[in-house]
């Protein structure tokens, strides 16, 4: 049995490409394993915590191993409480438009959130340790241009979403990561649907590989 975070970085439920991948792959774990269990963090539906100066002080008295205040000490709470959804999964399923060059700026904010250390990495003179070692990543990039080899939209220069949050994952110490991207969204209906169907098999059969590893 897997347990499975999934984040859905889309606020485009009917029509997001990166929903309707990710929902493909689901579908297929679940036809493999029938005791999958899936917890959805919606990040446009939950009420994220706010890493506002609260929060900040709790870090830095954390950092410096001094007593938190009542008020740092609830901020603290709710972003361990958060982190606690991570530790718990299998495996992590983000999927994400690409909006200006990145990501969303909801699932930027769950990321900066849960990103501490002692809760998703540690730190020391050493350098960064993933605390989320052993887990996986199935990554669903939608972008509506072209980001591929030879594209105007070339991927060195405009993609800041897949290398940062491959990079991210790998700094929360999750290095089996599968990325299925969907492109020319924007395109027109026709190329739009195939690039839809395209990646939706390739998030099957990487769900199908995954559930098998983990079975």
């Amino acid at each position: 049995m897997a347990h499975i975070l999934y984040i859905e970085g889309s606020p485009r439920k009917l029509r997001g490409a990166s929903i309707e991948v990710a929902r493909a792959a689901l579908t297929a774990w679940r036809a493999t394993d029938a005791v999958l269990t899936v917890d959805t963090l919606d990040v446009w539906s939950l009420e994220l915590p706010e890493f506002d100066s609260a929060a900040m002080e709790a870090k830095y008295a954390g950092l410096a191993g001094t007593a938190l205040t009542e008020e740092q000490a609830s901020a603290w709470a709710a972003i361990r409480k958060l982190t606690l959804r991570f530790h718990a999964a299998d495996v992590l399923l983000i999927a994400t438009p690409l909006w200006n060059f990145s990501i969303p700026y909801k699932l930027k904010h769950l990321i900066d959130v849960v990103s501490q250390k002692d809760l998703l990495f540690s730190f020391d003179e050493r350098g960064f340790g993933g605390l989320l070692a052993g887990k996986k990543a199935l990554l669903i990039c939608a972008r509506g241009l072209d980001y591929g080899p030879g594209a105007d939209t070339p991927t060195g220069s405009h993609d800041f979403q897949k290398p940062y949050l491959e990079t991210w994952l790998r700094m929360i110490g999750i290095v089996d990561i599968t990325t299925i991207v969907v492109e020319k969204t924007l395109f027109g209906a026709e190329i739009d649907r195939q690039g839809r169907a395209a990646a939706s098999a390739r998030a099957v059969q990487a769900a199908t590989q995954m559930a098998a590893r983990l079975a």
